[in-house]
């Protein structure tokens, strides 16, 4: 795979589509690099797949396509491999796999969005790489292919001529950075103006993350631990208190804890804190500050750091975000 150079030829962008692909994963690319064409640059995009018929998403549209690997030009600029929910089935089709393998063997640059990081690891595109992929599948992705680093939060993760995108709209931030190493920040400023899109969007995804907060425990003694934090997350929980509730030690726990979660018992203290603030704050009125104090982080700047640390936003900025479509009045 050679570095991408510039020139007055078209840059011939491939996008590999397949049965139950999500729709997003190739019209959200295809759109950024037919956009920047209207700003002066010169994409070529074509739609291929594996049997050059059209194919079905997954939400059920139809999308044409320009025909199969074979139709494509011997070298490519860029390959877009797109993906699906269901990934295992897509690793499991020989014909898409054979597709994936002659189109990325064939281009300058491979990127991938969502799940179609399984993909391009299933054909040994991302061995030794770092990668990213929805915020679901990350932990997914790394079990079934340890040779891969697996990035959970950045949107889009670029590692030489790898560069593979978070879940789905992702793939719009994917295509204007390559827009941007292609002409400049520029004109892939007039595209996400445009589109109207962050050129840069705030934050990564774990913003966007279902509350993974862990629900259920083996162990007795860690599920009354768990939902005695769940029940009261704003009560002056300690180590100490907690382990002396069910009548073990500290640190037998702290090894309960690690054992089953992962988290010690104060990051999981953090978490369902978090989630409890997270919850209020899209679904009330109350000052920052109140809901400080009924999660339990005892200070509206304790629970910023906590918020900017672990979602990459402020309070304020979450509650803008996730509480209601429509703007505040």
């Amino acid at each position: 795979m050679a570095r991408v150079t510039g020139g007055t030829t078209p840059r011939v962008v491939a996008v590999i589509a397949f049965e139950d692909v999500q729709l997003l994963d190739v019209t959200g690319p295809a759109e950024v690099f037919g956009t920047a064409n209207h700003f002066g640059a010169r994409y070529d995009v074509r739609t291929v797949s594996p049997s050059g018929a059209d194919v079905r998403t997954s939400s059920g549209v139809r999308i044409g396509v320009d025909g199969g690997a074979g139709d494509l030009p011997p070298r490519l600029s860029t390959v877009v491999v797109a993906g699906r929910r269901d990934w295992r089935q897509a690793v499991a089709d020989a014909a898409v796999v054979e597709c994936v393998t002659e189109v990325v063997r064939r281009a300058d640059r491979v990127t991938s969005v969502c799940a179609g990081a399984f993909l391009l690891a299933q054909v040994g595109a991302l061995d030794g790489r770092r990668a990213a992929t929805h915020w679901r599948l990350a932990d997914e992705l790394a079990a079934a292919y340890p040779q891969v680093h697996v990035e959970a939060d950045p949107l889009f993760v670029t590692d030489g001529p790898v560069t593979t995108s978070a879940g789905v709209t992702a793939g719009i931030d994917l295509a204007l950075s390559l827009v941007e190493d292609d002409h400049g920040p520029d004109l892939a400023r007039d595209v996400a103006r445009e589109l109207v899109v962050f050129m840069a969007r705030p934050a990564g995804q774990s913003q966007f993350s279902a509350r993974l907060t862990p629900r259920e425990a083996r162990h007795p003694h860690l599920r009354r631990v768990m939902d005695t934090v769940v029940a009261d997350p704003a009560a002056p929980h300690s180590l100490h208190s907690l382990a002396r509730d069910v009548g073990v030690s500290p640190r037998h726990l702290s090894r309960l804890f690690r054992g089953e979660t992962g988290m010690s018992p104060g990051q999981y203290l953090e978490a369902v804190r978090l989630e409890s603030a997270q919850l209020l704050l899209e679904a009330g009125d109350e000052p920052v500050e109140t809901v400080a104090s009924r999660s339990g982080f005892g200070s509206s700047e304790t629970m910023r750091r906590t918020f900017q640390h672990t979602l990459g936003i402020a309070p304020t900025t979450y509650r803008a975000r996730f509480r209601s479509t429509r703007p505040a009045p």
